[in-house]
């Protein structure tokens, strides 16, 4: 390294006062000095660059590889997180799913012998009560002779039943969610005190605010059971999933 330096030398020599005294002059030294770095040597990060983009007037030649590995962390990134999302996803649904317990109450059988006919029986069903009618002969033939256009939600009693003498709705009213009082009402089959909301043996409003008929499960029939699993209009299950079983003996 090569250093520049610039010297300034005063010098003072003595002298003679005016009183006689001699003075003695002292000599100034200032000195400046500047120093070139000329020695520093400039970061080179080429050990950890690809040899492809090393030289830059090449950047154009290398686009299209540059591009792919781009693409290619992308695409990994895109697969991993779509696999981190599959996982969180299926924990938050198996988190909604009903547990066992659950499932457990929403199975029930009953004997379909120990209701008399006439008699409607309330039993508890995935939380609600669920009616069931032993309808007389009486009963059946009333209900099937009843217009449909007379009918504030129309629909027929064959509608309603998969065996004609058994009745199976769900015992909550369409109107505020109370639970109507069975073989009562105007019509015989269900009143809802609450405000007035009368049914008839078919499950069907009559009379009252209740805008719908009672709800009525999907069901199924046999010469022996009555089977149901769940809202009308669901896609049945298979017989594993069903939630209610009625048999006779």
């Amino acid at each position: 390294m090569m250093n520049a330096v610039s010297r300034a030398y005063v010098r003072g020599g003595a002298q003679v006062l005016s009183t006689g005294l001699k003075a003695s002059g002292v000599a100034v030294n200032s000195m400046a000095n500047r120093q070139a770095h000329t020695d520093l040597q400039v970061p080179d990060f080429s050990a950890y660059r690809r040899d492809s983009v090393k030289d830059s007037r090449r950047r154009n030649d290398t686009a299209e590889e540059r591009k792919a590995f781009s693409y290619l962390m992308v695409g990994a990134g895109a697969v991993g997180g779509a696999y981190a999302a599959k996982g969180l996803v299926n924990t938050f649904i198996g988190s909604m799913s009903a547990s066992a317990e659950v499932l457990a109450m929403a199975k029930i059988e009953i004997k379909l012998s120990d209701i008399p006919e006439g008699k409607s029986v309330t039993f508890k069903w995935r939380g609600k009560p669920l009616f069931i009618r032993h309808r007389t002969a009486a009963e059946i033939e009333t209900e099937r002779n009843v217009p449909t256009s007379t009918l504030r939600d129309p629909e027929a009693d064959d509608q309603r039943v998969i065996k004609p003498e058994w009745l199976v709705v769900i015992g909550v009213c369409t109107h505020l969610g109370c639970v109507p009082i069975a073989n009562a009402g105007d019509w015989g089959g269900y009143y809802c005190p609450c405000h007035g909301s009368h049914y008839d043996a078919s499950g069907r409003i009559r009379k009252g605010p209740a805008p719908l008929n009672l709800e009525v499960p999907t069901t199924a029939s046999s010469p022996t059971r009555v089977s149901s699993w769940s809202a009308r209009g669901a896609e049945r299950p298979s017989i594993n999933e069903q939630f209610i079983r009625t048999e006779e003996e």
